[in-house]
């Protein structure tokens, strides 16, 4: 077996790069003007310049008017960019921070949570990946924890309000200037909807298209974002639209004994992100080029990955199934085909359809199947802060290095609502979107 020195495979690897992913530049047009040249060469100066003079005015004026009429049709027909204007995140009071070890101490004093229910609790605590500077509801810090009506609702209105109130500082967009609402939170939908809760808190205007989106989990914001894309896109151009992404500890409480329904309780903490999309690009941030998404609610095992139930006692609770580790892989790698299909550059689709290839005749087990570098196509990855699993398969599945994915381990690690002190700070605004905890859209 011959191995080259490091250096030269960096070198060999660019310069296939470089010729694939610019094959037009670099071997079509070259190869088709050499063409040319020698056909002139061949018959002569005289020779070209007399079939030129023969061709007709009709066909010039075809040649030239064709191109440019099904241009200025291609660029009519296709749908309008969706801009990024800004984004702000909820901010919690430093009375809301809880650290580890004060959240053991009260596990520990609350009444129904037993020896082993604790010791279970205080062992996913210690793998989830968080620190001391994470936030929860007062009312989650009760003895016993309370989880009515009244506790989700405020801090519903404290994290969405705050965030908005944060994003329309920031932007300097007047409530009656938002054409478009979308909000979603998985667990808790009161009624009014979170949607009617904004346009009354902020007098939005009467003829808003407010949409609210439940019951979809961490999903929810990727679909309010491409509902809002498609509201845009239909709408008058230059159109504001809001987005709110949060969830409801308040209502997480679960007073059983089911290790699946008690996880949620030691992994979630309380947080919103509000975003600020438009078709006027303008100041924007960032460009919306592609949402991906797959829906796997038709697989029972999928559909069952979360569900909101009660358990043998009659207590209600959030089941977090065994199988959801399994379920997002399954998904992970269906959005990753789709997504790379249409971002990855051709240098590496042609690797990954060799190796596909050399699968099918060589044997499963003969070749290794290429894991495409899609670091060739982002610059970032804003990887969705769901837990240290989460993050460690995206991590694995990619082949991205710790500092590809430590703008989101930090996001778990430490909320960002402190972002912008600590030693962490440059790390998390050098990568905003993670800061925000949603998936990489822009």
């Amino acid at each position: 077996m011959i191995s080259l020195p490091l250096p030269r495979v960096r070198n060999l690897t660019t310069v296939y790069r470089l010729v694939v992913n610019n094959f037009l530049a670099a071997v079509a047009v070259p190869a088709v003007a050499a063409v040319v040249l020698l056909r002139v060469a061949q018959l002569g100066a005289g020779e070209v310049l007399a079939r030129l003079g023969s061709v007709r005015s009709v066909h010039l004026f075809l040649a030239v008017f064709v191109p440019s009429a099904a241009a200025v049709v291609h660029l009519m027909r296709r749908p309008r960019s969706v801009y990024l204007v800004d984004y702000a995140c909820f901010r919690p009071q430093p009375s809301f921070r809880i650290s580890l070890a004060a959240f053991v101490e009260h596990c520990r004093l609350v009444p129904y949570i037993d020896d082993g229910s604790f010791r279970f609790l205080t062992r996913m605590l210690a793998r989830s990946g968080l620190g001391d500077r994470t936030y929860v509801h007062h009312s989650s810090m009760y003895l016993p924890p309370c989880s009515g009506l009244d506790e989700a609702r405020n801090e519903m209105e404290q994290v969405v309000f705050g965030a908005f109130g944060d994003l329309f500082a920031k932007t300097r967009v007047r409530p009656e200037e938002i054409d478009i609402l979308v909000t979603n939170c998985c667990t808790f939908n009161p009624t009014p909807s979170f949607a009617d809760v904004v346009v009354n808190r902020f007098k939005l205007r009467a003829d808003i298209r407010a949409v609210h989106v439940s019951g979809m989990g961490c999903s929810a914001g990727l679909i309010s974002v491409e509902v809002a894309r498609n509201l845009l896109q239909a709408a008058p151009r230059g159109a504001h639209a809001l987005v709110v992404s949060m969830e409801s500890t308040s209502f997480l409480n679960y007073e059983g004994r089911s290790p699946e329904m008690l996880l949620p309780m030691a992994l979630f903490r309380m947080g919103s992100v509000a975003m600020l999309l438009s078709t006027s690009r303008g100041t924007s941030r960032f460009r919306l080029t592609h949402i991906v998404r797959t829906l796997t609610a038709s697989e029972d095992r999928a559909y069952r990955c979360v569900l909101h139930e009660e358990d043998d006692d009659g207590k209600t609770g959030v089941n977090l199934s065994r199988d959801l580790v399994a379920v997002a892989g399954e998904t992970l790698k269906a959005n990753i085909a789709a997504l790379g299909s249409r971002v990855l550059p051709p240098s590496e689709k042609l690797l990954f359809a060799l190796s596909f290839v050399a699968r099918k005749v060589m044997g499963q087990k003969a070749v290794k199947m290429y894991v495409p570098d899609f670091r060739t196509a982002f610059e970032h990855f804003c990887i969705h802060a769901g837990g240290r699993a989460v993050i460690d398969a995206v991590q694995s599945s990619l082949g991205l290095s710790d500092e590809d994915v430590e703008p989101s381990r930090m996001t778990l690690h430490r909320s960002c609502a402190d972002a912008d002190t600590g030693p962490w700070a440059d790390s998390i605004h050098q990568y905003p979107m993670a800061a925000g905890a949603i998936p990489k859209l822009f």
